[in-house]
């Protein structure tokens, strides 16, 4: 046993630097890399370069086109600094989006990881209840939900996660399921390790590849999610700004201040596919057949 362990030690650097030559390699995943990192340091930098804040009102500048009077994005029907309303949007869509992967990760990794560990009846029932949340459109089942709870980033982060789990609770199972017969769990079976020990201390850590990956392109749509739904106007309401509140303020304006959508459209854009690519780029990263040949 100790024999195994300081090998699978050993082992450990050596796939860590080879996920990390591969994902350094993926060029999409790069460029995503920097998308990402770019629009989160305007987000949370930005306000404080500003000369506005994303409430102030300044009725003589309504619609003011991008580079007018310091408004580097324009202004909005009310004469509000499109870009601080942008950069403050982009905080709370942020912090949806990572708050949702959090927690749909776990509940989708503890669920997934009884499921692939017990199989037979236990597994039979679990995946039948995430079956039963796959077989009602997502969208609906938010928008049910948000109609009947008072809508703020907390809460938003809470009904998209309900929605969000399932996913990773599939690939966990699939994961453990493929490694419970492997040396490492009949020697720990041995030892007379818990079952508890064995589940998220032995298999959950050899399946946390496939977790990161899904926990990324999770956060790619909490985000986008959160998007739409505040743009239906069941999600962040006004004042507090987010960005599909932002769209929906701006359907009227599409032929005179086309900034307005383009603008928060634009970010959105760029965070989902900065974080879609860095998904691509970590499942590749990974994959152990990258190493075939």
């Amino acid at each position: 046993m100790t024999t195994l362990s300081t090998n699978s030690t050993e082992r450990k650097p050596l796939i860590k630097s080879r996920a990390l030559r591969r994902f350094l390699s993926h060029k999409l995943a790069l460029i995503g890399t920097v998308m990402v990192l770019t629009l989160t340091l305007a987000c949370f930098v930005g306000p404080y370069l500003l000369p506005y804040d994303e409430l102030y009102i300044d009725l003589m500048s309504r619609f003011a086109p991008p580079g007018t009077n310091g408004h580097i994005f324009g202004t909005d029907p009310l004469g509000r600094d499109i870009a601080a309303r942008l950069f403050h949007a982009g905080q709370i869509s942020m912090a949806v989006g990572f708050a949702v992967m959090i927690i749909a990760t776990c509940i989708g990794s503890v669920i997934g990881v009884i499921s692939g560990y017990y199989g037979g009846a236990v597994s039979a029932v679990l995946m039948r209840v995430v079956d039963a949340f796959l077989s009602f459109p997502s969208v609906f089942l938010l928008l049910a939900l948000a109609a009947f709870i008072q809508p703020g980033p907390v809460m938003i982060a809470l009904i998209i996660s309900a929605t969000s789990w399932m996913e990773v609770a599939r690939i966990v199972e699939a994961e453990v399921k493929s490694l419970r017969n492997q040396d490492f769990v009949q020697a720990a079976h041995m030892l007379g390790l818990s079952n508890r020990w064995i589940m998220f201390r032995e298999l959950l850590p050899n399946a946390i590849g496939p977790i990161i990956v899904a926990a990324t392109l999770t956060v790619a749509r909490a985000i986008l999610l959160e998007a739409y739904i505040s743009f239906l106007g069941y999600g962040i309401q006004p004042p507090l700004p987010s960005w599909g509140n932002m769209l929906n303020g701006a359907q009227q304006y599409l032929a005179n201040a086309p900034w307005l959508a383009i603008v928060p459209g634009v970010a959105i854009t760029i965070a989902v596919a900065g974080f879609n690519f860095i998904g691509d780029g970590l499942r590749d990263a990974f994959d152990s057949r990258s190493d075939l040949g």
